[in-house]
């Protein structure tokens, strides 16, 4: 396949840097080996360039927003965001061109930028990464009636404007349906899997194995509704209630200044500073290391509607690199991780203790809980499994998007449309009526 119009993607990502969100990187390296041209525009990490050629890729990049604070902040940071977005969308519709807008949320604002480009005969696929209705209020609790009602909106709008609709598992599939109204045939799932080729456990952390204790290992992001603070409360527990000493504990992974800030304050009320630690962002090789060094990882995600419809590629990952999980019962964590999970109800932090104090004693059960774990990601789960299904919604918009030959019939000798052929037949069965009264 050859880079011709038609075969030339824009991908939009607000939440993460390129190429460190895996998910957006999976697919825009997929769509390059199979021959499509892609760009892709997202926010810029420290030391990244605003522009760059990335295995194929093309990456245009904005200034990262200040970090966002309460309602005030996100609505900062969406605004400019989507505005600086919308600039390099218009930037790379110069440089290299678009036919497709590949528009992954948060936030739900990118309807806007695929909604202009539609004006110009652009196709929009909407990668529908998160429920921002329900993750707002799993940031903010209770949060602002109105902001939930407008964040439904937005979310119903991208979905109808979609072109087609790529969800992540079926739950959104089922919400995609209820609340936006979109009939099945339109939405294909293409799930969040490891890259294998990349995803190769390597030797462990020889200070972490040599210390002779237990290593408990978190991998991802650390946001307001990601549940550390569970965690360290279960922890908490499984110091003073447990007796349990024989630990450590690593937190791998983005988190901002200040929520880090109030982690680690809690971490030391909480009587924690010699068996936690946090490690900010790591390259890949280093959280490699890190998983190949744990003996049990953990995902303390609470239960909540967000969480609970949500798949965290942090539960492929640890299975991927052959670890048992401990974690809180959602829906579809237990999906993905099956026998490979050890799974606690009701957001009970007590119980979640209970949970690594029974793995902690069974090295055996650990063991054939992360063979399972690898097991079922080499046959079921591995992102090569999800690329014909994103590959197959390219083909399915980039064919809806071509003209459809007229159909032809013969007459008298001639090749004569057959919208013609069938007016003049139409046209012949209403004189012979009118003769025949």
């Amino acid at each position: 396949m050859t880079n011709k119009l038609g075969n030339r993607i824009l991908m939009l990502v607000e939440n993460n840097s390129y190429p460190r969100d895996t998910r957006v990187r999976g697919e825009a390296e997929a769509l390059r080996s199979a021959g499509y041209q892609v760009s892709v525009i997202s926010p810029a990490a420290k030391g990244q360039g605003w522009r760059e050629l990335v295995n194929g890729v093309h990456v245009y990049r904005f200034p990262e927003p200040f970090e966002a604070h309460g309602f005030l902040g996100y609505l900062w940071e969406y605004s400019y965001a989507t505005l600086a977005i919308f600039w390099l969308s218009v930037v790379v519709w110069a440089r290299e061109g678009f036919d497709v807008i590949h528009a992954a949320n948060p936030s739900d604002t990118l309807v806007f930028i695929a909604g202009f480009h539609k004006l110009f005969g652009k196709r929009f696929i909407f990668d529908h990464h998160d429920l921002s209705p329900e993750m707002y209020y799993a940031n903010f609790g209770r949060g602002n009636r109105f902001v939930h009602l407008v964040l439904i909106w937005l979310e119903k709008l991208s979905c109808r404007l979609a072109d087609h609709i790529i969800a992540t598992n079926g739950s959104y599939k089922e919400m995609e349906m209820a609340r936006g109204g979109v009939p099945a045939e339109r939405i294909t799932i293409v799930r969040n899997g490891p890259d294998m080729s990349r995803f190769c456990p390597v030797e462990p952390d020889p200070a972490l194995r040599l210390s002779g204790k237990i290593v408990i290992v978190y991998v991802g992001l650390m946001g307001p509704h990601d549940g550390i603070d569970c965690l360290l409360r279960a922890l908490r527990h499984l110091v003073c209630d447990l007796a349990r000493t024989d630990f450590v504990c690593i937190l791998v992974g983005g988190i901002g200044g200040a929520m880090l800030e109030n982690l680690k304050a809690l971490k030391t009320e909480l009587g924690l500073d010699n068996f936690v630690r946090f490690t900010g962002w790591v390259s890949e090789a280093e959280k490699l290391r890190y998983l190949s060094s744990a003996d049990i990882c953990v995902d303390p995600d609470p239960c909540n509607p967000f969480n609970d419809r949500s798949t965290m590629i942090k539960i492929a990952e640890y299975m991927a690199a052959g670890k048992p999980i401990v974690g809180f019962y959602l829906r579809e964590n237990r999906f993905t991780a099956q026998d490979a999970g050890l799974f606690v109800a009701d957001n009970n932090e007590m119980e979640f203790a209970r949970a690594l104090a029974q793995l902690m004693d069974n090295p055996s059960r650990r063991q054939a809980m992360g063979t399972f774990g690898r097991r079922r990601v080499e046959d079921e789960l591995a992102w090569s499994y999800s690329v014909p299904q994103l590959l197959s919604v390219y083909r399915r918009v980039l064919a809806e998007a071509q003209p459809q030959p007229i159909p032809l019939q013969v007459v008298s000798g001639e090749a004569v449309p057959v919208f013609v052929t069938a007016k003049q037949d139409q046209k012949h069965a209403i004189k012979s009526d009118q003769s025949a009264t």
